[in-house]
């Protein structure tokens, strides 16, 4: 180690502990223990150029242990990372700033309190909760092999990235965790190397209460590479496990490093340094043993920001500027993938794209929409090379799996295939595909609704990072019959559409699938959520209803009274459109004026101007009923005071379709009932 890394790891830690005392708010514990280990990283190994920190083909950093987060705003200021606009143009002013590190965990600084995809550049990806940097990691690595297979050609490499990501023991604990490991181990991932901090402190104390096992042996038996670290302040030592990384070509790595929490502070391995500031003259006592100037706040040496400058700054311009010529020798001798890897980077579709989607022929008995969007997710995955994914083991019942020509499966043995096999891994999964999505690809993954709740940490993680990642859930209702309550999901839509951000989906018919696909094929910041059927839904008569272009809005009119305004309005998605038409045409009969409005996406649907919403729910019709298969929770929006639901008011039941539609009062009758009672009190 010479001065100048000793002053760098130091220099690290004084902003940590200054950054997290300025906002008597934070962890400095953790930072400062893994200050060598990430300085060796970033100034010795790290493929990345702070001046164009979106370039393709950078090594992914992930800071997983995201309470850590001043570790990474420290190397973004000091290596003097860019700052990159939502139009992935390169600024040219600092990612983080000083007055950034000093305004740590305050309003509408660039260091908030945990990693901010999106927020600050040089962040690859939104952490969040424990767990989900390093099982969103694996989707990144998945997306460098796939990438590597499908564009790399004899004469040019163009992917060969790898991706680190840093977790502590709490990491380590949390299923997602583990779910993920196994998951990369079985598909030999040998671009991905996680760096485990055991520095055995959490919140509640030393890890002895609660996490005894042997993660080495845990993670041999995945299938893993581990090395291991016996001093994080040896950078020798981390030097020489990164090499080791780096010379593995079959298997992950895990780096497992012994550290110090809150290193020489006079709170070392306390758990006091893990999650509270050290105070004034905790600070200054510990900047003392560090060699820092201790009444000195924020400081940092000169000759330090030209250390970093001339190390991973002058590496990483220099191996970005080979790729970039590498690339325009590349767009020459190969223009039509150069140009796929251009719409990649800006995440804009191939020109036509939509032009085979299907159109399906009105048909009484229809197909379950699992089936239609089976269909229609072909038709895009052929015209959108980069659109892949998988399911948590269910790809059969989802009518995921891509089965054109060429598609393939991505394992060990082939790196191009388009099919993932994700295993009994729901959340894992879902991490895995926002990690696909953060490199820019178009992923999917499904699963059945009910376990949406296993992975909804990572489906809120797309939304707060907007991200197209695709998540996709069938047996969408009580409709899933004998599988009884366990497996019907209720709540689930409500949970799903209280997530800003997120879009969802839950189309009537075919033909709605098919616009549904438009509309989130085109997505480039939002992610969305597709709820189908598992049951067979009437192909609609386009003829004599509206056509199926008004997802794209929201909600549209379906079916309208033959003339003047409705008495009263049916309001429905998925499965029970289909219903709600079988009750206009009863009111109809009657002399009911009555209009069925298709509403597929609620998020949509409250975007539209104030005309456009007042057209399809007219402020003066009061009499309003809605119906779907779920929870009631959030149709008071749509239906007023004055309306009322068919839903779902408790869970489900273990029988036949027909009987549970019957016990559950989803029949035409009914709903003709509840409208017969509102126009009546109207």
């Amino acid at each position: 180690m010479t001065d100048l890394d000793t002053l760098s790891v130091n220099t690290i830690r004084g902003l940590c502990m200054d950054a997290v005392q300025k906002a008597n708010s934070g962890h400095p514990g953790t930072p400062m223990g893994m200050a060598p280990v990430a300085y060796t990283l970033w100034q010795r190994f790290l493929r990345f150029d702070p001046a164009n920190p979106i370039w393709p083909n950078r090594d992914r950093f992930v800071l997983s242990e995201g309470h850590a987060s001043t570790l990474l705003w420290s190397l973004l200021h000091l290596t003097g990372v860019r700052s990159v606009d939502p139009a992935y143009e390169v600024l040219g002013r600092p990612a983080v700033t000083l007055d950034d590190l000093k305004s740590f965990r305050q309003l509408d600084s660039h260091c908030p309190g945990h990693p901010e995809y999106r927020w600050t550049s040089g962040v690859e990806t939104t952490t969040g909760p424990l767990g989900q940097g390093v099982a969103t990691s694996v989707g990144m690595a998945i997306a460098g092999q796939w990438l590597a297979a499908r564009f790399n050609r004899p004469d040019f490499t163009l992917f060969d990235f790898d991706v680190y990501a840093v977790a502590g023991d709490g990491d380590m604990m949390e299923g997602i965790s583990s779910e993920a490991a196994s998951l990369a181990g079985h598909l030999q991932l040998s671009n991905l190397c996680w760096i485990y901090d055991s520095n055995r402190v959490t919140i509640e104390g030393h890890t002895d209460i609660t996490f005894t096992e042997d993660p080495a042996a845990r993670f041999l038996a995945y299938g893993w590479n581990v090395t291991t670290v016996a001093d994080a302040n040896d950078l020798d030592q981390v030097s020489r496990a990164f090499h080791t990384f780096r010379a593995e070509t079959e298997r992950p790595t895990l780096v497992l490093v012994h550290s110090h929490i809150g290193y020489g502070s006079p709170l070392e391995d306390s758990p006091q340094a893990h999650g509270a500031p050290f105070g004034p003259e905790g600070v200054r006592a510990t900047k003392r043993v560090l060699g820092i100037p201790p009444d000195a706040d924020f400081h940092i040496p000169d000759g330090v920001p030209d250390w970093f400058a001339r190390g991973i700054g002058a590496r990483g311009a220099e191996l970005r500027t080979d790729w970039e010529k590498t690339f325009d020798a590349y767009r020459g001798a190969h223009p039509d993938l150069a140009d796929e890897v251009e719409r990649i980077q800006r995440r804009e579709l191939p020109d036509g794209w939509d032009a085979a989607l299907p159109v399906f022929p009105a048909d009484p008995k229809g197909l379950a929409t699992r089936d239609s969007s089976g269909q229609v997710l072909e038709a895009v995955a052929k015209a959108v090379p980069w659109v892949l994914g998988g399911s948590a083991d269910l790809a059969p019942s989802t009518r995921t799996r891509l089965t054109f020509g060429g598609a393939g499966d991505f394992q060990p043995g082939d790196r191009s295939g388009r099919n993932l096999h994700l295993g009994i891994r729901e959340h894992a999964a879902a991490a895995v595909a926002n990690g696909l999505a953060l490199t820019k690809l178009r992923p999917y993954w499904s699963g059945f609704l009910i376990f949406s709740d296993y992975a909804k940490a990572a489906i809120r993680l797309s939304a707060l990072m907007e991200i197209p990642t695709v998540h996709i859930f069938t047996h969408d209702s009580i409709g899933v019959g004998e599988d009884g309550p366990t497996h019907q999901p209720v709540e689930q839509l409500a949970g799903l559409r209280a997530t800003p951000g997120l879009l969802v989906f839950r189309p009537a018919d075919a033909n709605e699938v098919v616009e549904t696909w438009r509309v989130v094929t085109a997505l480039r910041r939002e992610p969305a959520a597709l709820v189908l059927s598992r049951q067979a839904l009437p192909t609609l008569d386009r003829s004599r209803l509206a056509p199926a272009g008004g997802v794209a809005r929201g909600a549209y009119v379906l079916a309208d009274a033959p003339a003047g305004e409705p008495d009263v309005i049916l309001l429905a998605t998925g499965s029970e459109v289909s219903l709600a038409l079988s009750a206009h045409d009863e009111l109809t009969a009657e002399g009911i004026a009555s209009r069925v409005v298709s509403m597929p996406c609620w998020e949509l649907f409250d975007r539209q101007p104030r005309e456009y919403r007042d057209q399809v729910l007219p402020p003066a019709v009061t009499a309003r009923v809605a119906v779907e298969e779920a929870s009631t929770f959030g149709w008071d929006r749509y239906v007023g005071g004055g309306g009322a639901v068919v839903g779902m008011h408790t869970f489900g039941a273990s029988a036949p379709l027909r009987q549970l539609l019957t016990k559950f009062g989803f029949t035409p009758e009914r709903v003709s009932e509840v409208a017969h009672e509102l126009v009546a009190a109207d």
